[in-house]
């Protein structure tokens, strides 16, 4: 008879456990040297090459809206890192007491086996604050799990498997959310998994829709959108499921009266509305989600993520509405995780949201949007590399171009020298962030101050006199 082969590889893996000397040493107390071995060693990057991990500086502390390496180095937070830490770093008293309480006194609890206190009052304090009937809740770990639990749910509901999104957004970096995504980081999962669609944005990036004034172009683009649903089928199709602003994509935000015309295509075609405010909610966009800027438009389902425990511990949240939550009294959801409703990531977010409220965190948004959009304007006309710029609330971006006009920069291509040579500068003027050309990203802490914010813009002025020169204007 057919023998399996036989295990000739053999490696020993036991070995006794013990702690190395290192590891005894408080934590704050490694030198730089002891934490760029052990990187060197063990550690792995995600969306960059490896080899970076080697100049990656290590951050040593935070406090407001600046962090601090391990050479004395203090920075400006320019882009709330991934736009996710929302009120800095100097963490409210609450949030910590009320995190640390909970680890105290119970620290997990398995979300099918029982339910904790802090469950109940968050879902109850989101139901509150979101408008309509958006009062099924959810909390799982990452944006990325609460857009696959969205998709899940959306295909559950409806009995139909397609989803529609757009080129240029993101939704994450798991199976059903990397194919959801509309960028270049959907190509590294193989661009294969089936019952996603791409449609395009109403601002294309080379071409113009069609029609005199931005009403007409607005109607194009929502008359493209309903024949893809139509050629698709609309029996086919489950959810579109959109970013209420393009983030990572540029800060694209949609057109007067577009999302009110997405959302009289899902009503018309039986398809679910998904709004993924996973980077826009809890104020980022001069409300509490991203999709109130758009009157009259109640998505199906949202999800959100980095505003909501304001990044000090992971959590995110999905939320549909009542009829899609009864639908499911006698089955299952279909999506779950061991850390769904953790307690502690709970109790976290729980208190970061009441900060929000209580300290009137989006009025202060409000307050330094003209300050924000007005630095802006005066660094466009001031730098000839800016071709233009888009912003909404404390969430802006500044497009690049080459003297020709062209574009010096695609988002999957390599980086290009210019903009290594700004993010240099960029560093040396005491700002970090995240750098996507060939877009540049503001998007500081909520919390910023209006003196903070002007420094930060005048860092960032100083920083693109070099970019001007590096393209050759």
């Amino acid at each position: 008879p057919h023998r399996s082969p036989a295990l000739t590889k053999a490696v020993e893996n036991i070995s006794p456990l013990t702690l190395s000397p290192e590891h005894e040493k408080p934590m704050g107390s490694w030198t730089s040297d002891e934490i760029r071995n052990a990187v060197t060693e063990s550690v792995m990057l995600t969306w960059a090459p490896g080899k970076a991990r080697h100049s990656t500086p290590i951050i040593t502390h935070g406090e407001g809206v600046y962090l601090f390496d391990d050479k004395g180095n203090k920075f400006l937070d320019w882009t709330s890192q991934a736009v996710c830490s929302n009120i800095g770093y100097t963490i409210p008293e609450d949030v910590i007491e009320g995190t640390v309480r909970q680890m105290k006194e119970l620290p997990f609890v398995y979300g099918g086996l029982g339910i904790t206190e802090v469950r109940a009052r968050l879902c109850k304090l989101m139901t509150e604050i979101l408008p309509g009937d958006l009062q099924g809740m959810v909390f799982p770990s990452s944006g990325s799990e609460a857009n696959e639990a969205a998709i899940m749910m959306a295909r559950r509901y409806t009995g139909k498997y397609k989803v529609i999104n757009w080129y240029r957004g993101y939704h994450g970096g798991t199976t059903g959310s990397q194919q959801a995504t509309g960028d270049f980081r959907r190509w590294f999962g193989g661009d294969h998994v089936p019952g996603f669609v791409k449609a395009f944005h109403p601002y294309p990036l080379f071409f113009d829709l069609a029609g005199e004034t931005e009403e007409e172009r607005t109607q194009m683009a929502l008359n493209m959108l309903e024949e893809q649903v139509l050629n698709e089928g609309p029996d086919t199709v489950a959810l579109i499921q959109l970013e209420s602003v393009i983030g990572g994509g540029g800060v694209v935000v949609p057109p007067e009266g577009y999302m009110q015309g997405v959302r009289a295509i899902c009503d018309k075609y039986d398809i679910l509305m998904h709004c993924d405010e996973v980077m826009v909610g809890f104020g980022r966009c001069g409300e509490l989600f991203g999709f109130q800027n758009y009157r009259g438009v109640i998505p199906d389902i949202v999800t959100a993520a980095k505003g909501l425990s304001s990044a000090v511990l992971p959590l995110s949240l999905c939320a549909t509405r009542k009829h899609i939550m009864d639908d499911f009294e006698n089955k299952p959801l279909g999506w779950g995780s061991t850390y769904q409703a953790h307690p502690v990531a709970m109790a976290c977010a729980y208190e970061n949201v009441k900060y929000l409220i209580k300290n009137d965190v989006i009025g202060h948004v409000k307050r330094l949007q003209p300050v924000f959009e007005n630095a802006m304007k005066t660094i466009s006309e001031t730098h000839p590399c800016i071709k233009q710029y888009r912003q909404i609330g404390m969430f802006g971006c500044f497009d690049v171009h080459a003297p020709d006009g062209a574009n010096p920069q695609l988002q999957h291509t390599a980086i290009d020298k210019a903009f290594i040579e700004y993010k240099k500068a960029y560093t040396a003027n005491g700002l970090i962030g995240l750098l996507r050309p060939p877009h540049l990203h503001i998007s500081p802490p909520l919390t910023i101050t209006e003196d903070e914010l002007l420094d930060g813009f005048e860092r960032q002025d100083k920083a693109l006199y070099t970019l001007d020169e590096a393209l050759g204007f």
